[in-house]
């Protein structure tokens, strides 16, 4: 990395840090001292909203909407703290400290991903601009909504089964958690390796190879199966405390399987087959979404 890269790097990171640190600075003053509601999670949706209408407006500032990029990972272990310290568990209730292990480990490794392979406020996710782009003279509403506002519900509703587990007395069996941990932090070893095998091929990768190494070789995308094994994880947390509300608790797994499989495959999907035409023997071949052993090639 040139000096002048590492330069445009660092100021980025400064940058964005200062952004989240006046987000959240934010939304613990609405805590602190804005009107409460009735329910703790309903004050902290309206704090997670302000958080990331801070996050809209310096994404606005800089024209640059991968400013969101990290809020993903970084907003879920802070709720997870305030809902601990408000709930009536306790610092010595084993199920919320394995809980708390999965969101921390999650959020550590995304995070630190996200920072190592940032490289500067000069460069914003492509989806970002498709999506503006493809929203036309409603490009200003497309980007508070679907790039920033949708995906903070998205993962608001992910994290509802952590703010059961933490609130309320455990009434389903003592197995479950034990399961919902192993799986938690399954997912975030699958994500690390699928990560890392992906990074050490762009080092080396000649023009117009495709990946299929691996757990590559299992999956196209297991990367998003381990994120989306990492929010069932957490449903199986909640219904672990409330087995009576297992309808509704893997809402947010639900959602985030629809996000992946709806949108986020097919787009990338699509931008493979453009950039790299190799990319259809993959698709031929590699199963799309659950690991499992790819089909042998076929021989013309």
């Amino acid at each position: 990395m040139s000096t002048l890269e590492a330069s445009r790097r660092t100021h980025g990171l400064v940058r964005i840090t200062v952004a989240y640190v006046i987000a959240v600075a934010v939304a613990a003053l609405w805590l602190m001292w804005g009107p409460a509601t009735s329910a703790l999670w309903l004050d902290t949706l309206i704090a997670d909203l302000l958080a990331t209408a801070v996050i809209f407006g310096f994404s606005r500032h800089y024209r640059n909407s991968s400013f969101y990029d990290a809020y993903w990972s970084v907003i879920p272990p802070l709720m997870l703290v305030f809902w601990w310290w408000r709930g009536d568990l306790g610092v010595d209730d084993p199920r919320s400290w394995m809980l708390a292990i999965v969101v921390m480990v999650w959020a550590v490794r995304l995070t630190a991903n996200w920072v190592t392979t940032f490289p500067g406020l000069h460069h914003e996710d492509w989806r970002y601009a498709m999506i503006r782009d493809n929203a036309g003279r409603w490009s200003w509403p497309a980007d508070l909504f679907a790039i920033h506002v949708i995906p903070t519900l998205q993962v608001f509703v992910g994290m509802l089964p952590v703010y059961v587990a933490l609130t309320r007395p455990s009434a389903g069996p003592s197995w479950l958690v034990l399961v919902a941990f192993v799986i938690g932090l399954g997912a975030v070893l699958l994500e690390s390796v699928a990560d890392r095998q992906l990074r050490v091929f762009a080092e080396s990768r000649r023009p117009g190879e495709v990946m299929d190494r691996g757990v590559w070789g299992w999956s196209r995308h297991p990367n998003y199966f381990g994120e989306f094994s990492f929010w069932l994880a957490l449903a199986l947390f909640g219904v672990a405390a409330a087995p009576a509300d297992a309808w509704w608790l893997f809402a947010g797994a639900v959602i985030m399987l629809a996000l992946f499989e709806g949108a986020s495959i097919p787009m990338m999907e699509k931008r493979s087959l453009e950039r790299r035409p190799g990319y259809q023997e993959v698709i031929d071949r590699v199963p799309r979404f659950v690991p499992r052993p790819p089909r042998a090639a076929a021989h013309g």
